[in-house]
């Protein structure tokens, strides 16, 4: 990219690059979807229904898995499928740092310990020749993060897992459309979990799904996901007729309804469409940004199909004039939306304070932690704003660059 004419900052009282804020995310929700809720509406069935379960089935399909729980979030799936899994008090479970703290919370919610395994600098994901020191007898559970839409390298921490007789969960909140080794993500695994979240590949506003091919597995998920009550309970009130339903276990209120999964039908048959928009966007900030040496842009592995779910840069804070924070307020003040993926669990308060992590512990995760700042990526996106977003970026970049070299 042509550099730009140096110019004062907007958060030092120059003109942002942009009139008008510039949302760091907007849901690509068309006629389609419209009609697909007004059709749930309609019918007179709001709650977990026939649209749900047909949506089940159909995302199931997509990434060749034999069984689908649908749910009110990826959080909700990861809870579950721990408890399925028969995590409890007294175990651990191994994941990520760099994730959003529900990856944490649900170890901490099923009565476990939860571990955290340093990240690899290049794609943020678990580090598989970190992950077996981090292996003890009270391990049961390993989670990988596929980070950004990238998948982590399920072969490595799967040969770690079989050794350990250890189960595997994926959280693929950023995953729905990626592939492993030309295997779909939600396939390759005991239990995968995925997002519908407002900001996600496909929306349902909230909600999320657990695919498995494990038929008992799925019924313990589904199950837990409704209050504990008896299989197909839902049907309760069709026409069917009223059948009584029982307790089987203590479950919880995460079950989707119909509403969501309308939204979800119409945008799982998008899936291509917005896949192929996010990786032109993907590959022209790539371009935009080669030119600037104190941005760490992500990569793509050449045995993964990435979602493209994240558009994360690293600012090399040490080679610039400034903190993370600062060149973040500055961005915005340009009127350029961003996002933070993530700061590192292990550094949040709760986490330090009940379980002893501290600063050092992680440091490729740390580095990250400090650094990462998540651009504007979605389909519909205009390339005029993607063009201002890169223009922004270059703007700050050789302010503090020069300020750097000054002192």
């Amino acid at each position: 990219m042509v550099a730009e004419v140096m110019s004062t900052l907007a958060i030092d009282g120059g003109k942002p690059v942009r009139s008008e804020f510039l949302a760091f995310h907007r849901p690509n929700i068309g006629p389609a979807e419209e009609a697909e809720v007004i059709d749930a509406l309609r019918s007179g069935w709001l709650t977990t229904g026939p649209k749900t379960k047909k949506f089940e089935r159909e995302f199931a399909d997509f990434v060749g898995a034999k069984h689908g729980v649908a749910v009110n979030s990826c959080t909700a799936a990861l809870h579950v499928a721990l408890l399925a899994a028969g995590v409890g008090a007294g175990d651990e479970v191994i994941t990520s740092p760099i994730t959003f703290a529900s990856t944490a919370n649900v170890i901490v919610h099923s009565g476990a310990t939860p571990v955290f395994v340093d990240v690899e600098p290049a794609t943020l994901n678990l580090d598989p020749a970190k992950l077996e020191a981090a292996i003890t007898p009270r391990t049961k559970v390993i989670i990988p993060v596929h980070f950004a839409g990238h998948p982590c390298d399920m072969d490595e921490i799967k040969a770690i897992a079989d050794k350990h007789k250890l189960t595997i969960i994926e959280d693929a909140a950023h995953s729905p459309d990626a592939h492993y080794r030309g295997k779909r993500i939600g396939s390759i695994s005991p239990a995968t979990c995925f997002s519908f979240y407002a900001t996600k590949n496909i929306t349902t506003g909230e909600g999320g799904m657990l695919t498995t091919d494990d038929p008992a597995f799925a019924e313990k998920c589904a199950i837990l996901a409704l209050h504990g009550i008896s299989k197909d309970a839902w049907k309760r009130y069709s026409s069917s007729g009223y059948q009584h339903w029982d307790i089987l276990d203590p479950g919880f209120k995460y079950n989707m309804f119909d509403l969501q999964a309308a939204l979800g039908l119409v945008q799982l048959k998008r899936v291509d469409e917005f896949w192929t928009e996010r990786k032109r966007q993907f590959e022209f900030y790539g371009k935009a940004f080669a030119d600037l040496p104190e941005i760490i842009l992500p990569v793509i592995r050449d045995y993964v199909k990435s979602s493209y779910h994240l558009y994360v840069i690293q600012v090399k804070t040490e080679e610039l004039d400034i903190d993370r924070d600062t060149f973040m307020n500055a961005l915005q003040a340009e009127n350029i939306g961003i996002g933070i993926h993530f700061r590192a669990v292990h550094l949040h308060p709760f986490y330090k304070n009940t379980y002893g992590f501290a600063e050092g512990m992680f440091p490729n995760a740390e580095y990250a932690s400090d650094r990462v700042i998540s651009l504007p990526l979605y389909p519909g996106l205009p390339q005029a704003d993607m063009e201002l977003v890169a223009k922004a970026v270059h703007k700050l970049v050789q302010h503090y660059r020069a300020n750097k070299k000054a002192r």
